[in-house]
């Protein structure tokens, strides 16, 4: 059985394609200002990639803020559920899950099956989220991408109390005009960001092992913050940002 799940979120769209319970590939795209037309697009990218004709796929699951809008999809799943089994299925032993997309954060607690067991959700307010790492990206005129390895070259973290994506910004902006070094306020963002989210995740209780995913698990330097202001080890798989995509193809595959 073949099987597609795809992810739309409000920066990124992902597709990841199932085989028999095996993970085949995966694409990630950005979104852009029409969810409908990205999960299409990442449809039709993924299985062009794989060299995969349409009709030999047998189910679609969409999840995501986007998934409603993707009519290709057999049905909608939310992404607490996805997350869950994309986690469950890249490391068995995980039992709790800390996801950081664009426009929001989830905690999630997995039992030894990958089922939910309780979780917790920011989705009220951009700080502790992609976006808001977007805003202070902007604001410091440094690429987003290097964010992480600039942070880990910091003496000392830069102090933002503010909890307020737009007062935050202003407090980058009064430390910039300060002179402070810019890998110190970066890592001071990145600092507010693991505290905001990992006091979410405490709801729902921090059990270990304890894995990240989502696009902002590819900054090192988020996934160092979230391991001090944790107290544990963070893992982060090869396919962090493609999680809740392949957790729907999975899903997809049990009907």
């Amino acid at each position: 059985m073949i099987t597609v799940g795809i992810d739309v979120g409000s920066i990124s769209a992902k597709a990841a394609l199932v085989r028999d319970n095996q993970l085949v590939g995966s694409r990630v795209i950005l979104t852009g200002y029409n969810a409908r037309n990205a999960g299409e697009n990442i449809f039709k990218e993924l299985l062009k990639v794989l060299d995969i004709r349409d009709d030999a796929v047998d189910r679609i699951v969409a999840t995501g803020y986007g998934r409603n809008s993707v009519d290709l999809a057999d049905r909608a799943v939310t992404e607490i559920t996805c997350h869950a089994a994309g986690a469950h299925f890249q490391d068995p032993a995980v039992r709790c899950v800390i996801d950081i997309g664009g426009q929001d954060s989830k905690a999630i607690a997995l039992d030894e099956n990958g089922r939910v067991v309780d979780f917790a959700m920011n989705d009220k307010c951009a700080a502790g989220t992609g976006r808001f790492l977007e805003v202070m990206a902007r604001a410091l005129e440094v690429d987003l991408d290097a964010f992480g390895e600039i942070s880990l070259k910091a003496d000392q973290p830069s102090a933002i109390s503010s909890l307020c994506t737009v007062f935050a910004e202003s407090e980058v902006i009064s430390l910039i005009a300060r002179g402070e070094p810019r890998e110190n306020i970066i890592a001071g963002i990145h600092d507010s960001i693991a505290a905001r989210v990992v006091a979410m995740a405490k709801r729902v209780g921090i059990v270990e092992p304890l894995m990240m995913t989502g696009g902002v698990a590819r900054n090192i330097g988020v996934v160092k913050a979230l391991e001090k202001k944790a107290g544990c080890p963070v893992r982060v798989s090869a396919h962090a940002q493609e999680n809740g995509a392949i957790g729907a193809a999975l899903i997809a595959a049990k009907g």
